[in-house]
């Protein structure tokens, strides 16, 4: 088929023709988009004509947040650090004084028990019948001398030589009791001046019933009653003191004999802590003052104790000296062996300008600190005395720029990269 050269012209005209008008509608509608969002003179119109802007005022920084602290005058206490442990001086362990098969065992491992309370019961019966056996045979002694007594002759007259040998005995003992106790005579003379009186008692008469009981053995009844009597006492073992059980190693109904370890029985409501402080430092060391004990167990917790006793020899092999301390422990969380780490009140210097070791920075090599003037940051070179873990002392200076005096807001947060006259502003 053969198209006409006229139709080929038209369409090739009208072809052109939507192509080009295609063109035109995409560039109409880029012009419209950036007149209305990426005009840069539009934009800086539409700024210009803001309410409430100046394009003539300069924007100024907001103050920065920072914590102050004022410069005070206190007392300034260097601390020694020493290595520590805990312990206890109430510690016993408790034995068997008497054999027998155990009847009732109160003690459980971790009972707080007061002072004289029962822990633990023997079988008694034999040890009754002892005591009731050495009351017969004491009661019977007693009998006979009051038989004796009461059907003897009266009493003679007293020999006036005996009694002058008595008088003369008594004031010789007397006087070597005075010796002995002073350290002038020996304990084998002070017993031979005590026998020639008793001797001279007997012969004058005065110890007629001592000596009658004696020969009829009723003084030694009265002995073996008072020994089975504490025996069968025995039988019931109590709470020494008031304390903790631990450690036990007996059972119910368990044989024991004399000397048997039961368990043991603690106090740690007072603690002991023993520090090693080296010789070159516990001349500073004095009784009675303040320590921070610090235990692992309780890393960031301070307890507070005193310097009880210092020893009075210093150890060969370490070269270091034992510091006694003690501390309350009532709710019993500190535990006798635990390591600890104290730090002892060793120098203590009054009426020092302190500021917190927070506030000093080092900037060029030279120490400073941020004071608070008119809301404003104002750093000031010190010279730094002496100091601790938590304050520093600040010397004086007839500098203006390192002057610092007490009342002073010191910055202690928020200063690392403040500059001199950083408007600052002070929060709680």
């Amino acid at each position: 088929m053969i198209i006409p050269k006229k139709v080929l012209t038209v369409s090739l005209i009208v072809i052109v023709a939507a192509i080009i008008g295609y063109f035109l509608f995409l560039n109409k509608g880029t012009a419209k988009a950036g007149g209305g969002a990426g005009d840069p003179a539009a934009a800086t119109s539409s700024a210009a004509n803001a309410p409430g802007q100046n394009p003539q005022e300069k924007v100024e920084a907001a103050p920065i947040p920072v914590k102050a602290i004022p410069v005070k005058r206190g007392e300034l206490v260097i601390k020694l650090k020493s290595p520590a442990e805990a312990f206890t001086d109430k510690k016993i362990a408790l034995k068997a004084e008497v054999s027998g098969v155990v009847k009732n065992l109160y003690a459980s491992e971790g009972r707080h028990v007061k002072e004289n309370d029962i822990l633990l019961e023997l079988e008694d019966q034999e040890y009754r019948l002892a005591l009731e056996k050495a009351d017969a045979l004491r009661l019977k002694y007693l009998s006979d001398l009051y038989l004796e007594k009461k059907f003897a002759q009266a009493p003679a007259a007293a020999d006036p030589a005996r009694i002058e040998k008595l008088n003369q005995t008594e004031a010789a003992v007397k006087k070597a009791a005075e010796s002995f106790h002073q350290g002038l005579i020996s304990q084998e003379a002070y017993d031979k001046a005590q026998k020639d009186y008793e001797l001279a008692m007997i012969e004058a008469g005065q110890k007629k019933d001592e000596v009658m009981a004696a020969s009829k053995g009723l003084t030694q009844a009265e002995v073996d009653a008072k020994i089975a009597r504490l025996q069968l006492a025995k039988t019931i073992i109590r709470a020494p003191f008031a304390g903790i059980i631990t450690d036990i190693k007996i059972s119910p109904r368990e044989h024991m004999d004399i000397g048997r370890e039961l368990f043991t029985l603690v106090d740690i409501s007072r603690i002991r802590v023993k520090a090693r402080v080296l010789e070159s430092e516990v001349g500073k060391i004095r009784t009675g003052r303040s320590v921070d004990v610090r235990f692992s167990a309780y890393p960031n917790k301070a307890f507070r104790g005193t310097v009880e006793a210092i020893a009075p020899v210093v150890s060969a092999e370490d070269k270091t000296c034992a510091v006694h301390i003690t501390m309350q422990n009532p709710t019993e969380e500190i535990k006798p062996g635990m390591h600890a780490e104290v730090e002892i009140a060793a120098e203590i210097y009054q009426n020092r300008l302190l500021v917190p070791q927070a506030a000093i920075l080092v900037r060029g090599g030279r120490k400073l600190v941020f004071v608070v003037e008119n809301g404003l940051a104002k750093w000031r070179y010190v010279t730094v005395g002496l100091e601790n873990e938590e304050f520093a002392e600040i010397l004086p200076s007839d500098r203006p720029e390192e002057m610092v005096k007490e009342g002073d807001l010191v910055i202690t947060e928020g200063h690392f990269t403040l500059a001199h006259d950083a408007r600052v502003v002070v929060k709680d």
